[in-house]
């Protein structure tokens, strides 16, 4: 079973919250926005703990290494299988000092050249409604897991007050 850990940032501006998320780099994710967004993560090994892996893979996909207390979003199950355990931290990103790492992939297919790509091409901070739109479903349950565990004062302008 493939396990991934990752963090969603948050940070409060006035009254209203926003979330980091990142745009995966790479020809295949090129034309995609709406539910191609994620939280910054990473796979690791089942000796490694999670909140280690997703500070490392946060370092590796945004070039600097957050600070501050993780607070556990839980574990989720993406529809290809992948286990994803995610961490709330709240932080500051500048996302123009984005610095992803590379990978390399055969690019055009078949064609026998590899070439490389940053992890992550974008990051960018959202408004709780916007990022709902922009997060791949199988990460949808992060966003609603931080408004309901750390951030019960705040209202979302899209949903109904109880």
């Amino acid at each position: 079973m493939k396990k991934s850990a990752g963090i969603l940032m948050y940070r409060r501006v006035e009254s209203e919250v926003l979330v980091l998320l990142v745009h995966p780099g790479g020809p295949f994710w090129r034309k995609r926005d709406e539910g191609a967004w994620s939280i910054p993560k990473g796979e690791y090994q089942e000796d490694e703990p999670a909140e280690t892996a997703a500070l490392r893979e946060f370092a590796e996909e945004m070039g600097s290494v957050p600070e501050g207390k993780l607070q556990p979003l839980g574990e989720l199950r993406q529809k290809g299988g992948k286990h994803v355990t995610g961490f709330a931290l709240e932080g500051e990103f500048d996302t123009s000092a984005l610095a992803s790492n590379l990978f390399e992939i055969e690019w055009p297919p078949r064609s026998g050249r590899l070439q490389s790509f940053p992890e992550v091409d974008r990051a960018e901070w959202f408004a709780l409604s916007d990022a709902r739109r922009k997060i791949i479903d199988g990460q949808l349950p992060f966003l609603e897991r931080l408004q309901t565990l750390y951030l019960p004062t705040i209202q979302d302008t899209n949903t109904p007050a109880d």
